[in-house]
């Protein structure tokens, strides 16, 4: 873990302030790649996940932080308390979400606050001489964190909700997509479910679709029911109730596993799979993954056999 000084704090739009967090010791930062993310320890050992959002090869990390009114306290704490010299324990980078290495063509779908990881993206591919193009989708053209350069780029275009005309078709967009090119999305849930439904009916092939989900939908737990776990280093059984998750089990059982956010959202709980068959609740594994079933989220997934094996 990292201890940074917040050494600038400022509205960018009414509901977005932009971070910029400087290391505490005055060492460089650790280098990462756009696509990262870094987890925010907050009051109350509030753990929250924000995209890396500026510019490369800088001294200093920046993150942007949307007010979220119905979320789980991180944003407000952010926006109303945190303090411009305030000191923070924060993550090194990680990513899951980096672009495909190679010269291929990038399509990208934003909406809301999913443009935060495409920033960097964007300086990255006009730094590489990398054919992309942006589809930003935004409530009113008021809410872009675009920049004016960016703004001005031909292949940077902003689908403003409230002018009809302008509004995002993300089929017409998607039946534009070159054969060879990927396609990346982040925003809300709904939106990227709709992108990637559609660029399946498109014909696009599923390891050409990269997304990154900031936040789970709802998960149904209706039909949750109890299951055993086993542990292959020790051969030991722990029962998970159908009220409890495999992560609290663990724990009740002095087996502690890295977490993050526990909605299914970051990967960090991401455990081996080595026997058993997964229910699978996380947005963070995609379809293919979660068919091999090698691997589970513990802060969510569940089991429909009755027994799952773990590689712990």
């Amino acid at each position: 873990m990292i201890k940074v000084i917040v050494s600038r704090k400022a509205a960018i739009t009414s509901r977005v302030c932009l971070l910029t967090l400087s290391a505490a010791d005055g060492s460089a930062l650790p280098s990462w790649t756009p696509g990262a993310h870094i987890d925010l320890i907050l009051a109350n050992d509030m753990i929250r996940q924000y995209s890396l959002c500026g510019k490369l090869g800088k001294d200093t990390y920046q993150v942007a932080v949307q007010l979220e009114a119905e979320g789980r306290g991180g944003s407000k704490y952010i926006h109303e308390f945190l303090q411009e010299g305030a000191e923070l324990t924060i993550s090194e980078p990680r990513n899951h979400f980096p672009l495909v290495e190679g010269n291929s063509p990038c399509v990208l779908f934003a909406a809301g606050i999913g443009i935060t990881p495409f920033l960097p993206m964007i300086e990255q591919c006009q730094g590489h001489n990398r054919n992309f193009i942006l589809h930003y989708a935004v409530a009113r053209a008021d809410d872009s964190l675009l920049s004016d350069e960016y703004a001005a780029l031909k292949n940077v275009i902003l689908h403003d909700k409230a002018i009809k005309q302008e509004r995002l078709n993300i089929a017409l967009a998607l039946a534009a997509v070159p054969p060879e090119a990927h396609v990346y999305v982040c925003g809300p849930g709904s939106f990227i479910n709709d992108v990637l439904a559609l660029a399946a009916d498109a014909g696009i092939a599923g390891n050409r679709l990269h997304r990154e989900f900031f936040t789970a939908e709802p998960i149904d737990h209706s039909n949750d029911g109890s299951f055993e776990v086993e542990i292959t280093s020790t051969g030991q059984i722990i029962q998970v109730g159908e009220n409890d998750t495999i992560l609290n089990a663990l724990e009740d059982e002095g087996l502690f596993i890295p977490v993050s956010c526990e909605e299914g959202v970051c990967g960090t709980c991401v455990t081996r799979l080595l026997g058993g068959e997964a229910d699978h609740k996380d947005v963070f594994l995609t379809d293919e993954e979660k068919a091999h079933m090698d691997q589970i989220a513990v802060c969510c997934s569940r089991a429909k056999s009755a027994r799952l094996v773990l590689d712990l």
